[in-house]
């Protein structure tokens, strides 16, 4: 099996929105693994014109993600209308560029908007990206809900979806008393993640891996007081990367999903993508003989508490 690329996500402080600040930021990621082929993206912003997709084209960068104002961690400069990008969209199109989406919309609760449907009321403007750019590349990414997945499912070849190994796993259940697995979108109902298990299971081309692992330190992810009293947020994210491919492989396999490890994991991303795969990025993996997700891990001082903290793998790879 051919690991995938990984693809950056632009949502740093300040955001990525320069062609030369995200291979600026490209570089440090290869001077921390020089083994890895990073896809770049720009964060869409005021910043990003028509003019800096060409510049960011040429340059190699390989898409623009689109973070609604508000709704995951460092969106803050996200967006708020879609139509006001369109100039941007064409010349995406135009450029072979493709347009990640981040699918929620700003909870509001005049319009009984939460965290637990902005999914599905995003889906609209995928629609309508999807029918207006019927040649640009899009990807609704880490969805959540059957309706998601009926959506892509029933959109033009230029929309596929990417879905995460933890999404697979938990519902709202699991997300309620456990800060560590609280990630963006939410995880939703036991439906919804049948829905997802079973995407991946009938082999459809449009869905693949995702990973949205976030490294958050483990004290962000317990709510905070401030001096003046103020009660502040966890961080959104859950942390796969160190042992993803046997995390995958593991819950594939308790699904009845396992022959399609590869496509999920490589092969369905990578023909989406247009990327071909290079000798050198085989993995293999074999039976893990009690292998389990280290409760904690700790770089530099800073400790994160894993997804799966504490759990035997099925798998684990072969050194």
């Amino acid at each position: 099996m051919y690991a995938s690329k990984l693809t950056d996500q632009p949502n740093l402080v300040p955001p990525l929105t320069k062609t030369e600040r995200v291979l600026e930021y490209k570089a440090e990621l290869e001077r921390i693994d020089p083994s890895v082929e990073w896809l770049m993206t720009l964060y869409l912003h005021p910043e990003v014109t028509p003019e800096e997709i060409r510049k960011a084209a040429a340059a190699g960068i390989r898409g623009v993600k689109s973070y609604p104002r508000g709704v995951t961690t460092n969106s803050s400069s996200g967006i708020e209308d879609y139509s006001v990008y369109y100039p941007v969209f064409a010349a995406m199109e135009e450029c072979g560029m493709v347009l990640n989406l981040h699918g929620e919309v700003p909870s509001d609760a005049e319009k009984n908007i939460s965290i637990l449907n902005a999914e599905k009321h995003f889906l609209a403007h995928l629609e309508k990206l999807a029918a207006d750019f019927p040649n640009l590349k899009i990807v609704l990414e880490h969805a959540t809900t059957a309706e998601a997945v009926e959506t892509v499912k029933k959109l033009g070849p230029n929309v596929g979806c990417s879905i995460t190994a933890h999404h697979l796993y938990l519902t709202v259940d699991e997300v309620a008393p456990q800060p560590h697995h609280f990630c963006k979108p939410l995880a939703k109902e036991p439906r919804d993640r049948k829905a997802l298990q079973d995407a991946v299971r009938s082999g459809n081309p449009k869905f693949f891996l995702g990973s949205d692992s976030a490294p958050h330190p483990s004290a962000s992810k317990a709510p905070k007081i401030s001096e003046s009293g103020e009660l502040h947020a966890c961080a959104a994210g859950c942390y796969t990367s160190p042992y993803l491919v046997p995390l995958v492989a593991t819950l594939l396999e308790s699904f009845g999903a396992l022959d399609q490890l590869e496509n999920y994991v490589s092969k369905h991303g990578r023909a989406f993508y247009g990327d071909e795969a290079k000798t050198g990025q085989e993995v293999t993996l074999k039976r893990a003989a009690g292998s389990k997700v280290p409760p904690r891990i700790t770089a530099e001082g800073i400790e994160i508490v894993p997804f799966w903290a504490g759990k035997e793998l099925a798998w684990e790879i072969a050194q």
